[in-house]
């Protein structure tokens, strides 16, 4: 952790299980300005790690018979989502990104159009967002406004996060209360977690970092966006959470707390799927895989929000887990093709994965595997 701190991060920190021992720590600032430390207990956005929680309690309403997995999104959302579409696109299709909605996220932030690309990059509506409230019926119109992003059903699927705010809809339409609510009580208490929570302002409650945006350089020095408001993200990554939550969430998720082993064993079943940024990752119902040689296969999430990353892994015995959190995102500038530049927080993240996932002496862990993307979006 150290190491990720010289290499450019203001602060790292994070908790690492395993076979009954837990170990905690922290490197760096929270503050750049008054060099306030950081802390291993201190609240971050996880953004879509919150993907998860949601996906989970869509879950136990298929459990409950109230949600059919492979039931078209237009018999519970027509209004929402009508005619064909509504009746090709399924509620698996949403989970695992198959349904061929493209994203809303460059239209809720137009300065964005043209990603990757560098000359038609800006961050003046990071800015213009900062006290927005978005509607989800606004975003996801959006998205369903944009141009596909596939066909239904597409076995390779197109990370969107239109899809999981439909899913939040669903869930607030079967509940008849919000998805929020409905998630904080069957599935952040059913885990017995004390420190996660959605966000009801721009702030978070609780000891916390600073939240530095670099947007690939454009933002010079990074600016803090840690008081933000995430009414642009919802049930796809608005949480807010503690590095031991997400360790305890997903030991509970994958011990058959949350979900039924068989709404887990359908969590579990992967399909590639294209990344905002363009990188592949086997993708589940709101589970990323991570097959590590030597080391094992790896289930969890990722998640960015303007300023704050997050990865949180527990490998498939349930024995050993990671959760960090990183006070700096979107590092790496971009050649004249728009790609990302290697930067050294690179190789020290990968570095510090590695360790937490395998301990000393195991073979190195690409660094595109298991952290949140250089170069990616939330």
């Amino acid at each position: 952790m150290d190491e990720v701190h010289r290499a450019g991060m203001p602060g790292v920190f994070g908790e690492v299980r395993d076979s009954g021992w837990t170990w905690r720590g922290a490197s760096g600032v929270a503050d750049l300005r008054t060099g306030r430390p950081v802390t291993p207990g201190m609240r971050q956005r996880v953004g879509s790690v919150t993907k998860t929680f949601t996906a989970a309690a869509v879950m136990q309403q298929v459990e409950r018979g109230r949600i059919r997995l492979d039931g078209p999104i237009g018999d519970y959302l027509p209004e929402l989502v009508p005619g064909e579409r509504g009746r090709k696109i399924t509620v698996r299709m949403l989970l695992n990104h198959t349904s061929g909605l493209p994203d809303y996220l460059l239209y809720a932030f137009p300065s964005l159009q043209g990603f990757p690309s560098l000359p038609d990059m800006s961050a003046d509506s990071l800015d213009d967002n900062r006290f927005r409230e978005f509607r989800p019926e606004e975003l996801i119109g959006m998205g369903l406004a944009a141009p596909a992003a596939g066909e239904p059903g597409d076995p390779t699927g197109v990370y969107s996060n239109t899809n999981y705010l439909l899913l939040g809809q669903l869930l607030e339409r079967v509940t008849g209360r919000t998805a929020e609510e409905y998630i904080t009580r069957e599935v952040i208490r059913r885990a017995g977690l004390r420190h996660t929570a959605f966000p009801t302002g721009p702030r978070i409650e609780g000891p916390h970092p600073r939240m530095y945006e670099a947007f690939f350089g454009l933002l010079d020095p990074p600016r803090d966006y840690s008081v933000y408001s995430t009414s642009w993200t919802g049930t796809g990554a608005a949480l807010v959470s503690t590095m031991e939550d997400l360790n305890r969430f997903y030991a509970r998720l994958l011990d058959g707390t949350i979900v039924s082993r068989a709404s887990l064993a359908q969590m579990q079943r992967t399909i590639p799927v294209r990344a905002l940024d363009g990188t592949m990752v086997q993708y589940g119902l709101g589970l990323h895989r991570v097959d590590v040689p030597g080391c094992g296969t790896f289930w969890g999430h990722d998640g960015t929000v303007w300023g704050a990353g997050t990865l949180s892994l527990t490998r498939a015995d349930g024995r050993r887990q990671m959760s960090f959190a990183v006070n700096l995102t979107r590092w790496n500038t971009l050649d004249a093709s728009g790609r990302p530049r290697p930067h050294p927080l690179d190789g020290a993240l990968a570095e510090l994965h590695r360790q937490a996932m395998c301990g000393a002496g195991a073979a190195p862990v690409p660094a595109a595997s298991v952290g949140p993307a250089r170069g990616s979006l939330p």
